[in-house]
């Protein structure tokens, strides 16, 4: 136990717990009722309670030696399956998505726990192929594997995790050191992919999410409406904010899907420049840990498993931000540990877990 004490990452941990006190503080002062109304603090209650079963299971899991899921990775892949095909059936429909599972008066998502399974899945296959220098065998054999689970994943229909997963198995294979010539050729079918799900696939409420990136001022007041608010909220907060509680664009409610996909520009809003510096730092922090993880991993499971991991909470945060600066299409992705959500706050401290797992273990 004091081995234990001693090698976990307590900068890590200490890192991730300071950005769900951000996200905490956010989702406080979204709870505040707008003049006249009655403040509401159930979402923040119940965020408390995610965040706290969280940060248990990031201190307990390293407890158990993260070398054991190489062997689980298969088991792993059919339940992730099994999973997103019972979502199907049985699954309730949430924004048009029938992505979720209601379980004693909370929502299940689990895409969130697929995200955790696909990086076990893709670490363990891409360590036991990666000195094979043809690159053929990672790109079919595990592009066979992710297209499946993509294609139950844009069923329900949720694109933004679709695109979250199909960016996290880019990033690894580029790491496992795919050749230019195999990079152009899946650059090209994703391209192809990309053309038949806009014209067979996606709902038309996703295209117009895409649309309204290119030029959200033909509707400012419909469709264009969030990324419109978000913009506003997000530079109206200058240096220092205008404190929490205190912003206009979510406390008289102008910024939709505050406490979610638009916590971003609440922060910006309420905490300013200040606030969101403060906020990337800490981002910062946790990358440049996991980054020390995988750089001294001791096998090719331990590097692919953290960089994995690393590149899953990298990607969502890059989605979420380029969403509500305008950079990017919003695809209803949430901000790691900062937006409310039980499923996701959750199931990032688990991947956290993992990596203090490697960490005790190094």
């Amino acid at each position: 136990m004091p081995t234990y004490f001693r090698k976990f990452d307590w900068m890590l941990f200490a890192a991730c717990a300071v950005l769900s006190a951000f996200g905490l503080a956010a989702i406080y002062s979204t709870s505040l009722g707008a003049q006249g109304t009655a403040n509401d603090f159930s979402l923040f209650w119940k965020q408390v309670a995610f965040v706290c079963v969280g940060l248990f299971a990031a201190l307990i899991l390293p407890v158990f030696d993260y070398r054991q899921l190489s062997g689980l990775a298969k088991a792993l892949y059919v339940l992730s399956v099994v999973l997103l095909v019972a979502v199907l059936f049985f699954g309730h429909t949430v924004r048009g998505a029938r992505s979720w599972f209601g379980i004693g008066g909370f929502g299940v998502q689990p895409v969130e726990i697929v995200k955790i399974s696909m990086v076990i899945v893709l670490a363990k296959f891409f360590s036991d192929y990666a000195r094979h220098p043809e690159g053929l065998q990672q790109i079919f054999g595990s592009g066979s594997s992710m297209s499946v689970v993509l294609l139950l994943v844009l069923l329900q229909p949720d694109l933004g995790s679709a695109l979250l997963l199909l960016a996290m198995w880019g990033s690894l294979l580029l790491v496992s050191g795919i050749r230019r010539t195999h990079l152009v050729v899946i650059s090209l079918v994703c391209v192809s992919v990309a053309v038949v799900s806009w014209m067979c696939i996606l709902k038309p409420y996703q295209k117009d999410r895409i649309s309204v990136f290119w030029n959200p001022a033909n509707d400012p007041s419909g469709k264009g409406y969030n990324v419109t608010q978000a913009i506003i909220a997000s530079g109206s907060g200058g240096v220092v904010g205008k404190g929490l509680g205190f912003g206009s664009q979510s406390q008289l409610r102008f910024l939709p899907e505050r406490q979610t996909d638009f916590i971003f520009s609440v922060i910006g809003e309420e905490l300013g420049f200040i606030g969101v510096f403060i906020l990337c730092g800490l981002y910062a922090v946790m990358f440049y840990r996991g980054y020390r993880l995988a750089k001294g991993s001791q096998d090719d499971f331990t590097m692919f498993l953290a960089l994995g991991i690393m590149c899953s909470i990298g990607i969502e945060i890059f989605v979420n931000v380029g969403g509500n600066l305008r950079l990017l299409p919003v695809t209803g992705v949430t901000l790691p540990f900062i937006s409310y959500g039980g499923s996701s706050v959750v199931a990032k401290y688990v991947m956290i877990g993992i990596l203090e797992s490697v960490a005790v273990r190094r």
